[in-house]
């Protein structure tokens, strides 16, 4: 196997995960027939098939299975090798894969990405928005440097640094303006909008109306805070949003804003990366200037 290549090891990775040609061609920003004659090329040079090729799905063989966690360690130690000499070099330069999730990055994502660039002039930056499962994965296994999330996390190996935290708004139809601001269990009565399973913020709203019991039963979903805000304008329900969302969200949509009693329900955001990356310092030194970034954003709201 003298001859098997970095680029066969990272398209298989890729392969392995999506069980899909065209996915994991995607992935690789490559066509999916220069992967696929990778791979090939690959299994030729072990003398025995990884994967078993279906019409519609790709699955791994049993040396597929055991081949692909061993190819992850070896690309993880790769790119942190990589993440080593960068480390030694100074400030931070070269590329950088950032996750967000998505109720932080369409509201705190651009202010970020210009403090960064005029920062860090070298930095290639490289944003990715997903769930936080996604990005923990990602993050685990290398594919991303840091994430922005919904803290805590407690996640064996990753470090977590606190930035901020922020309040949820209560939106409701226009016509409900004047009406009293309701409790936890007041707004458990109400038909609730929330965002669909995979999204911490779901998770932390039926935390705050319902911490102790099932979800209300009369609950609609919606796949982006978006479209939960103009459910809320058509006087479908009401909803929970964080504070940075509302300037954004509620700008084309008919709808009464509300904050709820003390204490009123919150979340935590932080930055998070592998405990074992070399950039740790570095890391840290992104969040506080994303931390200084969030400060002067909440600033220039309360004025």
């Amino acid at each position: 196997m003298k001859n098997l290549s970095m680029r066969q090891l990272r398209y298989f990775d890729a392969l392995a995960r999506h069980g899909h040609f065209g996915r994991a061609a995607e992935d690789c920003a490559v066509s999916q027939p220069a992967l696929s004659m990778q791979i090939r090329d690959l299994e030729d040079m072990l003398g025995a098939p990884l994967v078993e090729r279906g019409a519609r799905q790709v699955r791994l063989t049993d040396l597929g299975e055991e081949f692909a966690p061993r190819v992850r360690d070896i690309l993880l130690a790769v790119n942190e090798l990589d993440d080593l000499v960068r480390a030694r070099t100074g400030p931070l330069f070269g590329r950088l894969r950032i996750g967000v999730i998505p109720t932080v990055a369409p509201y705190f994502l651009p202010e970020v990405i210009t403090a960064l660039q005029a920062r860090y002039p070298g930095l290639d930056l490289r944003p990715r928005e997903a769930v936080t499962q996604k990005l923990l994965d990602d993050l685990s296994e290398a594919r991303l440097d840091a994430a922005i999330v919904a803290l805590p996390i407690a996640v064996p190996g990753i470090a977590e640094m606190p930035l901020f935290e922020e309040e949820f708004v209560l939106v409701r139809p226009p016509d409900e303006a004047g009406h009293p601001v309701p409790s936890a269990d007041g707004l458990r009565a109400m038909r609730l909008l929330l965002l669909e399973e995979g999204h911490c913020f779901r998770d932390q709203a039926l935390a705050f109306c319902a911490p102790s019991q099932a979800a209300p039963r009369d609950m609609m979903e919606g796949s982006s805070l978006s479209t939960l805000v103009q459910m809320v304008s058509a006087g479908i329900g009401v909803t929970l949003v964080p504070e940075m969302a509302v300037p954004v969200e509620t700008r084309s949509a008919r709808v009464a804003l509300q904050r709820l009693a003390m204490p009123r329900p919150s979340r935590q955001i932080g930055m998070i990366w592998r405990r074992s990356n070399p950039l740790g310092d570095q890391m840290r030194t992104l969040g506080e200037l994303v931390r200084d970034v969030a400060h002067q954003k909440s600033a220039s709201h309360d004025a």
